[in-house]
C-alpha cells in the first residue's frame, strides 16, 4: 500500500477540524504522530488492551466488533477515512481498556495521535472537541439502532436490510455476513435458501444477487 504522500494535507481534507489549529500546532501534531499502514484483517486494538492513542484514518475501513465468550462475533460499526472511532475516544477519555475489538477491513493507514496531544486538542481547540462529541452522539444513536434491530427484529428481517443495503450484488460469504449480525453461519445459508426459493436473491459462489428488491423490503419491513 502506498504511503501517502502529504499525510497533513490528507489531514486538512478529511478532518476540517483541524484547520482551526494554528499552522505550528498542525506541524506539531504531524510530528508527534505515527504513521500506520495495516493490510486487511490485521488487528488494530483488542478487546481488554490499554489505548496508546487517538486514530485519525487516512485511508481503508476499522471495522469494530465485540466477540462472545463463545466466539460469536457482532459488528458494532464501521470505521471509515475522515472519521474517527468513538471506543477509542471513551478509553483515552475515561482512562479505561478497550471494550471491543478493531480490524483493518481493507488495507489502512493512519496517524495516532498521542495521548498527550489529544488531551490537548479537546482542551484548548472547540472545532476538534465538538467533532469527538459529535462522533458521540452519532454513534450511540447507531448502536441504539443495533440494539433495537437485535431484540425486537427477527434475523430473517434483518438479513433482508442488510442484503438491501449492500447493492444488487453482494460479493462476500455467508459466514461473513453472520458475524455482521451477530448470527452463525449455518442459520443465514438456511435463510438465504429460503430467500433463493421465494425468488429474493440468487446464489453463487461468494456472490449473492438481489433478484427482487420490493420483496427483501416487503420483509424487512414486516411488523412495523
Amino acid at each position: 500500500m502506498a504511503k501517502p504522500a502529504d499525510p497533513q494535507q490528507a489531514l486538512l481534507l478529511l478532518y476540517p477540524a483541524l484547520r482551526s489549529l494554528p499552522a505550528g500546532q498542525l506541524a506539531a501534531l504531524c510530528q508527534a504522530a505515527t504513521l500506520l499502514q495495516l493490510p486487511a484483517g490485521r488487528e488494530v486494538f483488542a478487546e481488554g488492551q490499554t489505548c496508546t492513542g487517538f486514530p485519525l484514518i487516512l485511508h481503508g475501513t476499522i471495522k469494530v466488533v465485540k466477540i462472545s465468550a463463545g466466539g460469536r462475533e457482532i459488528l458494532l460499526y464501521r470505521v471509515p477515512a475522515g472519521d474517527s472511532c468513538v471506543i477509542t475516544s471513551s478509553c483515552l477519555l475515561a482512562g479505561s481498556p478497550y471494550s471491543a475489538r478493531g480490524i483493518a477491513e481493507t488495507p489502512v493507514s493512519l496517524l495516532l495521535v498521542p495521548i498527550a496531544v489529544f488531551e490537548e486538542l479537546v482542551a484548548t481547540n472547540r472545532p476538534f472537541r465538538d467533532f469527538v462529541f459529535r462522533l458521540f452522539a452519532e454513534r450511540i444513536a447507531e448502536l441504539m439502532q443495533l440494539v433495537e434491530e437485535v431484540a425486537f427484529q427477527r434475523l430473517d428481517q434483518r438479513l433482508a436490510k442488510l442484503l438491501l443495503a449492500r447493492g444488487d450484488a453482494i460479493n462476500c460469504t455467508h459466514q461473513t455476513l453472520a458475524e455482521e449480525l451477530g448470527s452463525v453461519r449455518e442459520i443465514v445459508s438456511r435463510l438465504l435458501k429460503n430467500f433463493a426459493a421465494a425468488g429474493f436473491v440468487s446464489l453463487a459462489r461468494e456472490q449473492i444477487l438481489v433478484v427482487d428488491r420490493a420483496g427483501l423490503r416487503q420483509l424487512a419491513d414486516a411488523g412495523r
